[in-house]
């Protein structure tokens, strides 16, 4: 037998919770010359009959097919009889089943508690209630490149749909009751301007707010003129308008009032330098996404000898660990700082991991009592255990420190 084969009882116990009742879904992960390949299959109700779809993704391919029973079972032995290292998780309504096949071929199998699910099929065919779905944005869609010619969307960019998808959901779950003659927003970093331009049409069209104007900033020339062009294409020109700038040297115009800034995976310290740009201008809303973060790797590494962060040196050993716990602490950071500073801030998953890893989203209204004791607290015990200055509190400077210094 192929040290790669699955033992026999295994796939026969596979192919019982896939084939029988209460199945919910089976995701398998791959490598084809060190690239990911991942297969998914769920059950569909699709014209009112039950069927299989499958949804392939090889290294950012997507490509999505849907089965009878018959060819299901079929696609379901292309899956068992895989080669090489591979994870398997099975869902059922009764309970999960991970198999991990190692390198070497040692096949790792683990079975969750007995569960008590109800495995709903859902209709395939139902109309998706999404922010996009609600005015025409065909013509914004095949502009921005998400929709080829026929207007259907790009395999290759369905994860910047859904991303723009989500964050409009978020936009509108803030802004709902909200009234005003007027309402302008700031992207910072708008990046090839998806975003901008989809906000632009949303609030006004789908939302019906009055007086929507946005603002798209970024630092190269060639993607300001590229947003320049489309929203002209789109007759937006009047309403959604690009500057070239950086994000620190950007201010609005004398005596313009700024209601929002967004920031859709602004790098680094960027997007601290659009929050610091959202407390500055006195906005209402913040909705920001947060990209790569670099500029607390350094000083937690340097934290290491320090009382009580020894106990760590395991995790900040590890690369992976240790970035991803600077990502938690920076974010984290920035939250609390916004809470200080007299906003309500939620930290939410905006979209699923698999559009985009980048998927943490920092949500701020303006209104609550600045320089409340309890947040600062909290964030003095942080700051203070790891010893370090987030950059965000450098950048907001005097008008942070006001409140900081009673405490200190």
């Amino acid at each position: 037998m192929d040290r790669f084969e699955l033992d026999p009882a295994i796939k026969e116990e596979i192919r019982a919770r896939v084939l029988g009742e209460g199945f919910m879904k089976i995701v398998q992960t791959v490598r084809r010359g060190g690239k990911p390949f991942r297969i998914a299959m769920r059950p569909v109700e699709i014209g009112g009959e039950r069927k299989f779809q499958a949804e392939m993704n090889d290294d950012g391919r997507v490509m999505v097919k849907n089965f009878s029973i018959d060819a299901a079972a079929e696609g379901l032995e292309q899956i068992l009889n895989q080669r090489g290292a591979r994870d398997l998780h099975l869902m059922t309504s009764t309970g999960d089943l991970h198999l991990r096949v190692t390198k070497k071929g040692k096949q790792l199998v683990s079975r969750s508690a007995e569960m008590s699910r109800v495995a709903v099929v859902r209709p395939h065919d139902r109309v998706k209630k999404l922010p996009l779905n609600e005015f025409d944005s065909t013509a914004l869609l095949k502009a921005c490149g998400i929709a080829d010619g026929s207007g259907n969307i790009r395999a290759s960019m369905r994860g910047k749909y859904d991303q723009v998808n989500e964050f409009l959901r978020a936009v509108g779950e803030t802004v709902k009751s909200r009234d005003g003659e007027s309402f302008t927003v700031v992207d910072c970093g708008c990046g090839k301007a998806y975003l901008t331009l989809a906000l632009c049409s949303y609030l006004s069209e789908a939302l019906g707010m009055k007086g929507v104007k946005v603002i798209g900033v970024n630092i190269r020339a060639d993607v300001i003129e590229s947003a320049r062009k489309m929203a002209s294409r789109l007759d937006l020109q009047e309403r959604a308008v690009f500057i070239e700038s950086d994000i620190a040297s950007y201010n609005p115009e004398k005596g313009e009032r700024v209601n929002m800034v967004v920031s859709l995976h602004a790098c680094d310290t960027a997007t601290d330098e659009a929050l610091a740009k959202a407390v500055e201008w006195k906005v209402e809303y913040v909705l920001s996404v947060p990209c790569c973060q670099h500029e607390l790797h350094k000083a937690i590494g340097a934290s290491r000898g320090v009382e009580g962060a020894a106990v760590f040196s395991g995790l900040l050993r590890q690369s992976i660990l240790r970035e991803r716990m600077c990502d938690i602490l920076t974010d984290s950071f920035r939250a609390m700082i916004m809470r200080i500073l007299g906003f309500r801030t939620q930290v939410v998953e905006f979209v699923s991991y698999e559009a985009t890893a980048r998927n943490i989203m920092l949500r701020c209204e303006y209104g609550v009592k600045p320089g409340q004791s309890g947040p600062i607290g909290e964030y003095l015990a942080l700051r203070d255990y790891w010893k370090v200055v987030p950059w965000l509190e450098t950048r907001l400077g005097t008008v942070l420190s006001r409140h900081l210094e009673r405490y200190l």
